[in-house]
């Protein structure tokens, strides 16, 4: 044999063996069955493994066909073809592990065991011998999770060392070190273990022009600290009190804003609320009708009170631990500002807008007392949470000169009355409009 048909021979031999098939089975061709012993020879990939991989632009029939033939080198050593092996989560873009929900992605360690480096211990405490009771309310142990957070704060639930604190309708479950969880156990027990009826709180608001009332009625009370700036408190005896509220009611300048009992289960909040809206000018604008040229743009501004008490009883039955919250807001005054506007014929047009000047005052503290006291808290000379009507309406002068009613010494008498049971009937014994009542989580 001549080395002209040799050469002939291998080049027929590799344009059938690895050309043809290549150009059948690329993109575009239709494919043939590979004769007999002739086997295509996929291509190999080359750094990265980069040219293994499928891409999404290849039809799907093509991907499956190159991803299962054999190599040719296999077949022709006589040695068994390779099975089919799925592609890599690594290797396709596509379904590479995402990060989960919020960009967080998980570091898929820790074996599923909690950190337990400060001792934290897993503990569950049955609720139903409380929340059974309160069959009318959504979420019972919401109290319980609330009062827990008073006494711990938030702050050390969210850093080191880890703990977590769940609760249901029917247990709490909580995760941390043994201190905190006999600080949550003493606040579960005063609920689970404490009085099942509602117990009657009763609440008077009342308002003194002058702070001078003190001068008598200090030797009646006991003075008591209070965190809040401006803020002060006494304890009085329940006879005391009763003296205390005849001096008061002597004052030309004192009044009875309301006196209300109210009937609460142990722990839970409740919200006494006496507000109105006041409406004022705060723009002017275009007319879209042409004329008049302009028209004003009224704005609303509420004012009153809000009292927000959450009170717990101990499980000795001696002292009442107490959450009160206030807000107060009232308008002070409407300061007027003149404007003058342009008119289409070039003169001015004189009006004007009000600007509210609104006075406020904020209270929250926790307060602990027996329970055969009274606790009174001064508020100090602040906005009167209450606003005097004028007797006969055409003679309310406040529209006009914005004036609104001055400042006051705001008082509140907060007394434990017992079981609700032992105090009927309940309600307001002043009449006080816009009153709503409704249980509240802080």
């Amino acid at each position: 044999m001549s080395v002209r048909r040799v050469a002939v021979f291998v080049g027929v031999a590799l344009f059938a063996g690895g050309i043809l098939p290549a150009f059948f089975a690329s993109p575009g061709h239709a494919q043939f069955d590979t004769p007999t012993g002739l086997q295509a020879v996929p291509t190999s990939s080359g750094a990265g493994g980069a040219a293994a991989v499928s891409t999404s632009q290849d039809p799907p029939s093509l991907q499956a066909g190159n991803a299962s033939r054999p190599s040719g080198a296999a077949a022709a050593s006589g040695s068994p073809s390779p099975q089919p092996q799925s592609l890599s989560s690594q290797s396709l873009p596509s379904q590479r592990a995402r990060p989960q929900a919020g960009g967080v992605q998980s570091s898929g360690g820790g074996g599923g065991e909690l950190p337990s480096g400060a001792g934290q211990i897993y503990d569950t405490l049955d609720l139903r011998p409380y929340t059974g009771y309160l069959t009318k309310h959504d979420r019972p142990h919401q109290a319980i999770v609330d009062w827990i957070l008073r006494d711990t704060g938030t702050d050390m639930w969210f850093t080191e060392p880890f703990g977590f604190l769940n609760a249901n309708r029917d247990s709490l479950t909580v995760y941390h070190t043994p201190e905190i969880h006999s600080v949550v156990r003493g606040v579960v027990d005063k609920f689970v273990a404490g009085s099942k009826d509602p117990q009657t709180i009763g609440l008077r608001v009342m308002t003194v022009g002058s702070p001078n009332w003190r001068a008598r009625a200090v030797p009646l009370m006991e003075h008591v600290n209070v965190g809040s700036p401006g803020v002060q408190a006494w304890l009085v005896t329940k006879e005391n009190t009763a003296v205390l509220l005849s001096l008061l009611r002597q004052r030309s300048d004192a009044k009875e804003v309301q006196a209300i009992d109210i009937a609460l289960y142990n722990g839970q909040s409740e919200n006494l609320t006496s507000t109105r809206r006041r409406n004022y000018v705060r723009n002017i604008r275009s007319a879209p009708t042409g004329w008049p040229p302009y028209e004003p743009e009224l704005g609303e501004v509420e004012e009153g009170y809000k009292l927000e008490i959450s009170p717990l009883l101990n499980t000795d039955g001696t002292t009442l631990d107490c959450v009160i919250q206030a807000e107060i807001d009232q308008v002070e005054q409407l300061v007027p500002v003149e404007l003058d506007l342009p008119l289409p014929n070039g003169q001015m047009h004189r009006t004007r807008i009000e600007v509210p000047q609104v006075i406020s005052w904020r209270l929250h503290e926790r307060f602990r007392w027996p329970m055969d006291r009274v606790l009174v808290l001064s508020c100090g000379v602040v906005a009167s949470p209450d606003r005097a009507q004028a007797a006969v309406p055409f003679l309310n002068l406040e529209p006009l000169t914005g004036q609104t009613a001055g400042r006051a010494d705001a008082l509140l008498f907060v007394e434990f009355k017992g079981p609700a049971a032992a105090n009927l009937p309940l309600g307001p014994r002043t009449a006080s409009p816009n009153v709503g009542f409704s249980r509240g989580r802080y």
